[in-house]
């Protein structure tokens, strides 16, 4: 099968979708699938070799962004606009990507959303047709559903089916004011109808989704995430453990986005209030993930707060890691919690948690309550509540073979259920379903 993958860049912070999207499209490739991964708006900051090297980015940050606010841009010379497309003067601009709020770019989303009828049209064009160069797709992935202004046009172009993956979508866009917010929930909800199928991480997530864009059930269907296992030191032994057995000083970890949004203020909380009721000697904390200019006020506040209660001294910081160290990181903790505020579709770090064999404590909300039960590798606590979670840490932590269970439960889920070679088979599956639906053929299954 040829698939175009079309995926977004965050430039320079680590994000979730692009790690998926990346780790995706290597795994349709093994699967002997010919998978082009297009990137577009800025160049992507990965923890793996990209996939999409060699592709030249489309819809450049900067083209839409001029093509959104000044109109004689919209029909500048394409030498102009290739000046724009510079990866090293994108890198840059990506830089202060974290710093930009929903609302500032509420109507150029709904551009976006318009898509040939939007301000960005000549850039849709643009790559329709050097798409056009390339073997012609069998189907069209997109990341997630605010490209969904492509569709008819692709559609169009190429006869293929268009898939598009749903990622968390709704933080984003309710964070924008009114009365545009509104207005992009309109225009997204009518692109919505044009799309094939859409592909949700979670139940909760789809259930939301379909409720928000009035999507039937056929449109719509699950397809967990999965993670890549190389180098978390798997094996097929189902007999083996996941790590050797727990040494030095129980460690309490945090990985993602270092931002309030991730709940990272609440795990402080919660540490400091378990390092003085002490009931848990020498316990630490170790806080690593993806912290950029606009996480560094936030950050710097976290440790004001920990030096005022005397807790510092036990904290590490661990920011930007490359792959390598985010799975050394992983593999020295003892437990781990990102108490996230907000409706998290999914939660990719649960599974990198996991994979190392490390328990998880989430709150009883969004989509962990899913993904703790379908893994059976943690434990739920109420949200938002810095004390109920350090009550449900710290219970952990004193059951030394509850622990060693529920790490082991973790791993093996990963293993069976929640690898990235199993989020391909169902992704292909999806499409193998899309391409049936529309076109009435059934597309060939590579030799194994």
């Amino acid at each position: 099968m040829n698939v175009v993958f079309l995926s977004p860049g965050a430039g320079g912070m680590y994000c979730g979708n692009c790690l998926r999207d990346n780790a995706l499209v290597a795994a349709l490739r093994r699967l002997g699938h010919a998978t082009l991964m297009v990137p577009l708006y800025l160049p992507r900051r990965l923890d793996e070799p990209d996939h999409s090297t060699g592709t030249p980015i489309f819809f450049s940050g900067i083209n839409v962004f001029l093509d959104q606010k000044a109109v004689l841009f919209r029909s500048a010379p394409q030498w102009l606009r290739n000046v724009f497309r510079s990866p090293g003067l994108l890198r840059w601009t990506g830089r202060f990507a974290a710093k930009t709020r929903p609302t500032d770019v509420a109507e150029l989303t709904l551009s976006m959303l318009r898509g040939e009828h939007g301000n960005q049209a000549g850039q849709l064009e643009e790559l329709i047709v050097w798409l056009r160069t390339q073997p012609a797709p069998d189907v069209i992935c997109l990341s997630n559903a605010l490209l969904a202004g492509f569709v008819r046009r692709l559609r169009a172009a190429f006869n293929a089916p268009v898939v598009c993956q749903l990622s968390g979508e709704d933080t984003f866009l309710d964070a924008m004011d009114e009365p545009v917010r509104g207005r992009v929930w309109a225009e997204l909800a009518a692109q919505a109808r044009t799309v094939d199928r859409f592909l949700a991480p979670t139940r909760y997530f789809a259930d939301r989704m379909a409720a928000r864009l009035a999507l039937t059930p056929a449109q719509i269907e699950v397809v967990p995430l999965g993670v890549n296992l190389d180098g978390y030191g798997h094996t097929a032994d189902s007999t083996a453990a996941p790590r050797p057995p727990l040494v030095g000083p129980p460690t309490l970890g945090f990985f993602a986005r270092m931002c309030p949004d991730k709940g990272l203020d609440t795990l402080v909380a919660a540490f400091i209030r378990l390092k003085q009721r002490n009931c848990v000697p020498g316990l630490r904390l170790k806080i690593g993930g993806s912290c950029g200019p606009a996480d560094e006020a936030f950050v710097a506040a976290q440790r004001d707060q920990m030096r005022a209660a005397g807790v510092l001294c036990d904290v590490e910081f661990h920011p930007n890691l490359d792959r390598a160290a985010k799975i050394a990181f992983l593999r020295s903790l003892t437990v781990f919690s990102v108490p996230a505020l907000y409706g998290e579709a999914f939660g990719l770090y649960l599974l990198e948690a996991m994979a190392a064999g490390v328990p998880v404590v989430q709150p009883r909300h969004a989509a962990f309550p899913e993904i703790v039960a379908a893994s059976g590798g943690g434990v739920i606590c109420e949200p938002g509540d810095p004390v109920a979670l350090a009550d449900a840490i710290e219970a952990l932590l004193l059951d030394r073979m509850r622990l060693r269970a529920l790490g082991e439960a973790g791993w093996r889920a990963v293993q069976e259920h929640f690898s990235i070679e199993r989020m391909a088979e169902g992704t292909l599956a999806a499409f193998r379903r899309a391409v049936e639906a529309r076109t009435g053929r059934v597309p060939a299954v590579p030799p194994a």
